[in-house]
């Protein structure tokens, strides 16, 4: 009996089962690439569990996936948004309260209790969507204020990016390279996995480097690194990183007791516990307008309206809860990753079961300590060479939102908020107010995006209509 022939991929997938399973599989492990270098950094700066962090970014994105019908391919994975709180309840070399010295360990729960709180905010606007309907609520969201609001989600990250490649931009440059080369020239599955091969492929040449060319530098932090040459800025491998591979057990559980909220919050010290909520729990407001900006960066990616459907208020509901839940077991707060969008429109497979696939790895990999330490081994300049990529991708999805919108730049009223969203996301920095004797830090996208909003109803002339009218095609429903 003759063999089916492969499905040449050729335009936007849909329906990943059209491909195979084989090649699902390899699609989901991309989306696990791209979204586990910034999961992990999270708890890696505020001393929360990794193997955690891993399973409820898994547990999370199944959970979302679950309330929005199965129909939005959106990863969640930890929030940056929230490292300023945190700091200031929890930081790494601890702190006094009241005349107590308390660890960070100690410290930890009671922030998540503060992130668990700020996830429930979400539900407040997911209800006001439910009581006055989209189309009133949406009027303070047109592609005027989310455009420009992606672009500078992409933008702010280039830093980061550009950073990390300063570790070893040969390395960073042949990941790159390997990435455009294969989703320009690639054929078939090669075409639509170019993430996982530049990193397969630049980790090659690396380790390549590293043995025939390699000598250990200590840099002055103490920390050693196996460099290009014995040269500072031509780091390969952390010797720490090896070290950690080869000590790392192979099964763990990734939930630890004390970090937790349920056991490791003194509930008889009311004042920490108003605190940590009072210095967390505003941030929500910052996070919950950057979920916005994602899902609609995701809906440009994938060509469906998702804010129409499954709408704005159950991605709202998944991601508040799934932070909410993450926070409570000690993990981070869980937000839809730009990363795995970058990767959408890189790879043009828009099947949401790739994402649940990707879901199920995380959850996998969070019981192996000897992965995560595995994927710590991967030279940041790789990371960095990757983000390069995804990072510009972002923005220029909000280009495209503002461009398929025919957002009218002839009107001073959108070029004024472009414009004050632009310089506010990318030139202002951290905003900081106290709340009696607690300091309130809001991030510079967080600032950008309220001042939007407040700009889009305040100035005359907002005539945008959201389109509920569009047809919304069918996507698959909650199966792996």
């Amino acid at each position: 009996m003759a063999r089916s022939p492969k499905k040449v991929i050729d335009g936007p997938v849909y329906d990943a089962r059209e491909l195979g399973v084989p090649r699902m599989l390899v699609l989901g492990v991309q989306h696990t690439f791209a979204m586990f270098g910034a999961t992990v950094l999270v708890p890696m700066l505020t001393g929360l569990s990794i193997a955690t962090t891993l399973l409820m970014a898994g547990v999370g994105t199944l959970f979302f996936h679950l309330v929005t019908k199965g129909k939005v391919p959106a990863f969640l994975g930890s929030s940056f948004a929230f490292l300023g709180g945190y700091a200031a309840v929890a930081p790494l070399a601890g702190r006094e309260v009241d005349g107590v010295f308390m660890s960070n360990a100690e410290l930890l729960p009671y922030a998540g209790l503060g992130v668990a709180c700020a996830g429930l905010v979400y539900l407040i606007l997911s209800g006001l969507f439910k009581l006055y309907g989209i189309n009133k609520v949406m009027r303070f969201f047109p592609p005027i204020v989310t455009g420009p609001i992606i672009i500078a989600i992409g933008l702010g990250l280039a830093g980061s990016a550009v950073s990390n490649c300063q570790n070893n931009w040969l390395l960073a440059v042949i990941a790159l390279a390997i990435i455009i080369v294969f989703n320009i020239w690639g054929k078939g599955m090669a075409k639509i996995v170019p993430i996982l091969i530049g990193v397969l492929g630049s980790c090659a040449v690396a380790a390549i480097l590293a043995i025939c060319f390699g000598e250990t530098i200590t840099l002055a932090d103490g920390s050693q690194y196996i460099a290009l040459g014995g040269n500072e800025s031509l780091k390969l491998f952390s010797v720490g990183a090896i070290e950690n591979l080869k000590s790392a057990a192979w099964i763990g559980l990734p939930i630890v007791g004390k970090q937790t909220v349920f056991g490791g919050v003194d509930w008889s010290n009311a004042s920490l516990i108003i605190s940590s909520i009072v210095a967390i729990m505003p941030i929500a407001l910052a996070t919950m307008m950057e979920h916005i900006g994602d899902i609609s960066a995701i809906s440009s990616t994938v060509g469906k309206n998702y804010i129409k459907d499954p709408g704005l208020h159950r991605t709202l509901i998944g991601d508040g809860v799934a932070t909410a839940l993450a926070a409570l077991l000690g993990a981070p707060a869980n937000t839809t990753y730009g990363e795995n969008t970058g990767v959408l429109a890189l790879s043009r497979v828009y099947d949401p079961k790739v994402v649940r696939i990707a879901a199920c790895f995380a959850i996998i990999f969070s019981l192996s300590p000897k992965f995560a330490a595995l994927v710590n081994l991967i030279p940041t300049a790789i990371i960095g060479g990757i983000s390069f990529m995804l990072y510009g991708m972002i923005s220029a999805v909000g280009v495209r939102n503002i461009v398929e919108n025919k957002v009218d730049f002839t009107k001073s009223r959108n070029l004024i908020i472009a414009a004050v969203i632009l310089v506010a996301a990318l030139g202002l920095g951290s905003v900081s107010f106290g709340i009696g004797s607690v300091t309130i830090t809001l991030s510079a996208l967080a600032v950008a995006s309220i001042l939007g909003i407040l700009l889009n109803a305040i100035l005359p002339g907002n005539d945008y209509k959201f389109k509920t009218e569009e047809e919304v095609p069918e996507a698959s429903t909650f199966k792996i």
